[in-house]
Parts: C-alpha cells; structure tokens; sequence
C-alpha cells in the first residue's frame, strides 16, 4: 500500500474519532459545566474577581433625567376646573455614584457598603437652563402641613389657617426648576422652624441628596451560592422593614438593581428592593433585545407590582389606614415624614384609567414610560437600564383650611424621573470577548464534531478517486490484438531495396513472419 493510501485511510480514522469524541464531550457536558464553573467563579463581589472592581465603581455613565410638570390653570383649578398640565425637560444631570467604605465581613461572605450620589448638570443633554426656566406646581410644603394637622383640633389648625393666610400661603407655587430641585427657604417652613427647629426652613425635591446616600447595604458575596449573588442581606442594618402592615410587604428581597447573578433565565422572577419607594418590587422577563450587539433579556415590573390591595391581596400590607388606592400608585407618606406623597410610574403608566382622565395633559406610552432592566442572560450584566418613577402629591380636602375647601382627593403629578444607563463601549468589547470565549468552549463538542464530519467525507472522496485513478491505469496498460498489415502497392513496384517487414502476432499464433522484398519485387516467405 503506498503512502497515500495509508493517510487516507489514517485521516478516515481520525475522523471517526474526532466524532465520537465529540460526541462524547456533547452527552457529558463536560465544556458547558467547565465555562459554567468558571462564570460562577468570577462573578463574585470579593478581591480580584472579575466584576469587583466594576461593582465598586462602575463605569458606564449614569444620567438622571427630570420632567416637570407646570400647572397652567392653578386658580380654575382650585375653582373646581379641571387641571391642565404641559411638559418641561428634561433636565439631565450625570450621576456618579461610586461604593463607599466597601467592608467583607462575616468571614467574607458579605460585603457591606454605602453609595453616594453625586449629581453634575450636562446643559447639551437639558432642554433649558434650571436656574432660569420656572414651574408652577403644587406648594408641597404647605399641603404637607395642612395633612400634618389634619387630624387636630380646630383651635390648633385655625390659628395656622390664619397665620399661612397672612404670609400669602396658596395652594400653589412657582419656583425656578433648581430651586425645586435642591432646595429653596420656604416662607412658611421658615417661620415654623422658629417654633419648632426640628422643621426644616428650606424645601427641595432632591434636597440634601447631592452627594448623600441611602444608607448602609449588606450584600452577599455569591462564593456559597451563585444565586445570591449581589443580593441584599440587609439595609441600614434591618433584614425587615417597619414602614408597612404585614412582614411580606416589609420584605427586603433581591438585589439594589446594580447586580444580578448569571445564568438568567426566561421564566425567573427578578426581586429588585428600591430605597425611594421603601419598598421591593419584581420584574418578569418581555423579550429578548441587543444592546451593542450584547444578548439581553428585557425584565419590566407586571401591572401586578402596584395593583391595588383590592386587586392584589399580596399588597394589602401597602394600605395605610386599612384605605387601599386603585390600581398604579403607591402612598409612601409612612417613609417621606408624613407628606402625601403618591409614587407611580410616569403618566400613570400600568395605573387606573381614572388617574390619567382627572388630569388634562397626561398620555401613558409604555415604550417611554416603563421601567425595565436589560441584562445579558449568560453573565447577568446589565447593558441597559432604566429606572423611571413620578412623584404625585395628594391634594385632598382638609377641614379648617379653607383654600382646601374645593379639592376631592386629586393625585397630582408633580415630577418624573428618569434614571438610565447603557453599557459603555470599552466594557461592551470585554463582555463581547468574554461571551465568544464561552460561546467557543462551550461548544468545543460541535465543532470536533463538525471537523470530524468533513475530515471523513475528505476521506472518503480521496478514496473513491484513489479507485477510479488504479481502474485507469489497467485499461491504458492492457494488449490487444493486432491483424496483419495488408500489402502495400508501392512495396511491389520495387522502389526501394531490402525493406523487411516483421509482423508480430498474438500468443495464439505462437509464429514470427518475416518477409523479404528483393529488387525485382518477387516475395520470399
């Protein structure tokens, strides 16, 4: 056999191999548990794993996007009219926000820290400039004292009643967007600190929460499980909160939002405990989407997550006062000092009908108004984010205060937030890498497979053709029979001298002629 035949027939071997190999490999899941383990491995919040550092700072931009509402009918209104509201933003400020005094404790199985937010306004991102452009809006700090002493006596609230009439105290106010925004000196506030100096004399939506922080967070690492990782072990050292009726509203469940552990799944019910509603929600899987060419999977909050207590017995824990509102807002007075204040997604958004038809100017679209999370399923990165909530006041009727005497329990939309973020394009290309190194060694398996497939049809090709090629070669070198030359005319005319003429005949014949042609043209035998 000559040397290429034995690589052929070496080649077909290999491949037979490399199939069964491969094969092998694919039943026993030997890659995919390999690249599994690792991932579990990395993604740990503890010294030099791979998303630590990211965790502690992250570096995709944050931006907080803020779209007030301006009331342009407040005396109609307070008249009974309907309120008419038009759009202002948004005013967009990039938001910082490393971990701060990041401490492992209980072995190193979790990891406590806090995270302040630093806010900086980017005016090219902004659709005005928030120390020029004004909004008339609800005076929040009036409405707030008026439902403080909603339940006092009529000699406490009548002297207020006068006092506030006296100072030009109205239902409304107009402010520039930055002083609404981080802080004012209330004429009102100001006097009743003089009274009272635990009251504040200044006023602001975000007031004092430039470069402040929700509390302490213990996470835990996710070493013992994979599944716990990021995930909130306590908050301002509570595992229970105390703000609601029933130990499952109180629940801190999931992580803050910032980290998810890997391997997400479709049918998972993602738990996400936010500090500006005091409470936890949770967000199921819509679609798939791609961020940066980066595989996600879309997770939004179900209507079911601020349902009424009617609607939804898992959130009766959320009515106050045994009092239930209807479907979409969320009364979080019990964590806001008292003050009515109503959270809901923006433009009511999953929330009853009726809230959006008592306001003039408001239009839920849920592409613009959800909330939702997009994380890679195979690393649980978040590659898109965002976070949108509205801050509404409760404008109800309050005995004793006459400028409440026209109001039948309005939510009124003061502001809405936009909190966002996308994965920025030097961490895309590492988690674009990371996933096509998993993708390749998780199927390794296929592609032996594969390779072992097209080594065996090369071989099998080159042995057919090796056939066809040996099939050739005997025809081209076989005898056949040759029949004797018939006489040439010319030879018998004796124009030239001693030709002799052999005529060899086949092995039948078993004889040699030989002929002679002398010069007179007579033939001898």
């Amino acid at each position: 056999m000559s040397r290429s035949s034995c690589a052929v027939y070496a080649s077909a071997i290999i491949s037979v191999h490399l199939i069964i190999i491969g094969i092998a490999l694919l039943v026993a899941g030997v890659f995919q548990t390999l690249i599994n383990d690792r991932l579990k491995g990395e993604i740990t919040l503890t010294e030099g794993s791979k998303v630590f550092g990211t965790w502690k700072n992250p570096p995709p931009p944050v931006f907080m996007e803020f779209f007030f509402f301006n009331v342009t009918n407040p005396d109609e209104f307070l008249a009974g009219a309907k309120p008419r509201v038009t759009h202002m933003g948004p005013y967009t400020y990039r938001e910082y926000r490393p971990k701060a005094n990041v401490t492992f404790v209980e072995n190193g199985t979790k990891v406590s820290a806090l995270t302040p937010k630093t806010f900086v306004f980017v005016p090219e991102m902004s659709a005005g400039d928030p120390r020029e452009d004004s909004v008339t809006t609800v005076n929040i700090p009036a409405v707030a004292v008026m439902n403080k002493l909603k339940d006092s006596s009529f000699f406490v609230k009548t002297p207020i009643a006068m006092f506030m009439n006296s100072i030009g105290t109205t239902m409304f106010m107009t402010h520039t967007v930055d002083e609404l925004l981080w802080g004012f000196k209330d004429p009102l506030l100001s006097r009743l600190s003089k009274i009272k100096p635990e009251v504040d004399e200044y006023f602001g939506l975000m007031l004092n929460k430039n470069g402040s922080h929700d509390g302490e967070f213990v996470y835990l690492t996710g070493e013992q499980s994979y599944l716990e990782y990021g995930r909130i072990d306590t908050w301002k050292g509570q595992k229970l909160m105390t703000f609601w009726g029933t130990n499952q509203s109180n629940m801190i469940n999931g992580t803050d939002g910032s980290a998810f552990h890997p391997f997400l799944t479709k049918e998972e019910r993602l738990d996400v405990f936010t500090a500006d509603l005091c409470r936890s929600i949770y967000m199921l899987f819509e679609k798939e989407v791609e961020v940066k060419g980066i595989p996600a999977y879309r997770y939004t909050p179900p209507r079911d997550v601020l349902a009424s207590g009617k609607n939804n017995p898992e959130n009766k824990g959320f009515c106050l006062d045994k009092k239930c509102l209807d479907d979409g807002v969320l009364n979080v007075a019990v964590c806001r000092k008292g003050a009515p204040v109503i959270v809901s997604f923006p433009h009511f958004h999953l929330g009853d009908q009726k809230y959006v038809d008592a306001i003039e100017g408001l239009k839920p679209i849920h592409d613009q108004h959800q909330t939702f999370l997009d994380l890679n399923p195979t690393t649980g990165v978040p590659v898109r984010a965002c976070k949108r909530a509205q801050i509404n006041i409760l404008l109800e009727r309050v005995p004793g205060f006459p400028m409440t005497k026209m109001l039948n329990g309005t939510i009124f939309p003061i502001i809405f937030l936009n909190e966002s973020v996308t994965i920025d394009d030097a961490s895309a290309a590492r988690l674009h890498k990371l996933l096509s190194i998993a993708t390749i060694v998780a199927n390794f398996p296929f592609i032996l497979i594969a390779l072992g497939v097209i080594l065996f049809l090369i071989s099998i090709l080159l042995i057919i053709r090796s056939r066809q090629r040996k099939t050739t070669a005997k025809k081209d070198t076989s005898y056949s029979p040759v029949s004797a030359k018939a006489d040439d005319p010319a030879e018998k005319n004796g124009t030239f001298i001693g030709m002799t003429r052999f005529i060899i005949r086949s092995p039948l014949q078993r004889h040699i002629q030989f002929s002679f042609t002398p010069l007179d043209g007579e033939e001898f035998d």
